[in-house]
């Protein structure tokens, strides 16, 4: 439990009450007005409390609200992750088969460079021989130089097929030199459109990288609402109890003044009644007191036995506000006046712990037992001065078996101005 939690349920221990032993022979009804009075405080105190909580609950169901919202947008963000990955898929296919098209394309490329290489040597040659027989020329030599009709015949056919060969291989080389044109244009687009692909890929990807970094910032930001709103109901809800027990324990503490109140009186009678019959003589009865053997006289007394290792007041490690009582051997620990037990508990600072709440001719005093083994006495019990309440240990941010021992003039608080050096009020070693 954290320490704001027991600051507050120390603050609601003031004025508890003369009850459990010390009691005067004459009890005036003061003493159960001031615990009503406190009574009503801490009623007020945990209607405020429960003010809160109905607070924390509201702000609960907002934040339901906001987390359902949030829910639903991961959802909508988990679709649209899906439908990125089944696009970065497809574009990844077709970047595939676009580049099996890019590589026949450059093979069917490579092909046609070779035909028009070779039809550019051909056509060079034809010019050349061309340029020495003088062309045209050539031709009307052949068909002059023709022995008969039927030879000139078959002549103007030969050249005529030759002219017509030559006309169709500038037809192909014009062709293959469109194709290749067409090709290579084909092959920029496709390698343009690819980079495109390429290029929006790329952008998917930074969106859906960045769709994720906000998903994981939506959730670290959801968790650590929810920890902080029910750590907080927690804590509202610790308090709320504490104020229930302190309530309870002060209707214990008005409940046993009110009978001791009643005690006294028919003592009071009875003593008067006997003075009248006896004519006033008074014999003691000089019993003992029955206390326990090591149980100081007076109103408080030692709570353990040992040897005191550091005393109340500054030290390196910072202020000491208490006493510490060190011992081996399993020692009990005791209740150093009559008492109501404030909280009995484990704290990660001083382990297991009591904490009661007394009062002495009207001053409320509360006692802290920290770092025992083990404890004996729960919340709102009513202890005597010297009752076992635990054994000495080491839990908690303890060095060593010891009591740490600390009286506050009032309640506890965590800044514990209210603390006090107990040597010279309380018995010590």
């Amino acid at each position: 439990m954290k320490k704001t939690v027991i600051t507050l349920a120390m603050a609601v221990t003031v004025g508890l009450g003369t009850i459990f032993g010390a009691i005067p022979t004459k009890i005036e009804a003061a003493s159960i007005s001031k615990l009503k009075d406190e009574q009503n405080k801490v009623h007020e105190q945990r209607s405020d409390i429960k003010s809160d909580i109905n607070q924390a609950n509201d702000k609960i169901s907002n934040l339901q609200g906001q987390q359902a919202d949030v829910k639903s947008e991961m959802k909508r963000l988990d679709f649209a992750i899906g439908d990125a990955t089944a696009k970065i898929d497809d574009k990844t296919a077709k970047i595939g088969e676009t580049k099996t098209q890019i590589a026949k394309l450059e093979e069917e490329t490579k092909i046609l460079k070779e035909r028009i290489a070779k039809r550019n040597l051909l056509l060079k040659d034809r010019a050349r021989s061309y340029q020495e027989t003088g062309g045209m020329v050539n031709y009307l030599d052949v068909l002059m130089g023709s022995t008969s009709f039927s030879d000139f015949i078959d002549r103007a056919n030969a050249v005529a097929t030759i002219m017509e060969a030559d006309q169709d291989i500038i037809k192909l080389h014009e062709a293959d030199k469109t194709e290749l044109e067409k090709k290579q244009t084909q092959v920029e687009k496709d390698l343009a459109s690819l980079k495109k692909m390429l290029a929006d890929l790329e952008s998917m990807n930074q969106r859906l990288s960045a769709q994720k970094a906000e998903k994981d910032k939506l959730l670290g930001s959801l968790k650590s609402q929810e920890n902080e709103i029910h750590e907080g109901m927690m804590d509202l809800k610790e308090q709320e109890q504490i104020l229930g027990s302190q309530e309870a324990a002060i209707q214990k503490a008005i409940k046993l003044e009110q009978e001791a109140q009643a005690r006294a009186a028919a003592e009071a009678a009875e003593a008067a009644k006997n003075n009248s019959t006896n004519g006033g003589s008074s014999g003691g009865s000089g019993g003992s007191s029955g206390a326990t053997p090591g149980v100081s006289s007076g109103f408080w007394t030692q709570p353990a036995q040992g040897h005191r290792s550091s005393g109340f007041g500054g030290r390196s490690d910072g202020m000491h506000y208490g006493v510490d009582i060190a011992n081996r051997t399993k020692v009990p620990i005791l209740a150093a006046a009559d008492g109501v037990v404030i909280k009995s508990y484990y704290s990660s600072s001083y382990g297991n712990c009591i904490f009661i709440s007394h009062s002495y001719n009207g001053q409320v005093f509360t006692t802290v037992y920290a770092h025992m083994s083990s404890r004996m006495v729960g919340d709102g019990a009513v202890v005597k001065k010297g009752q076992q309440i635990g054994v000495m240990g080491n839990t908690g941010a303890s060095e060593g078996q010891h009591l740490h021992f600390e009286l506050h003039n009032g309640p506890w608080t965590q800044d514990k101005h209210n603390a006090i050096n107990p040597a010279g009020i309380v018995p010590l070693p």
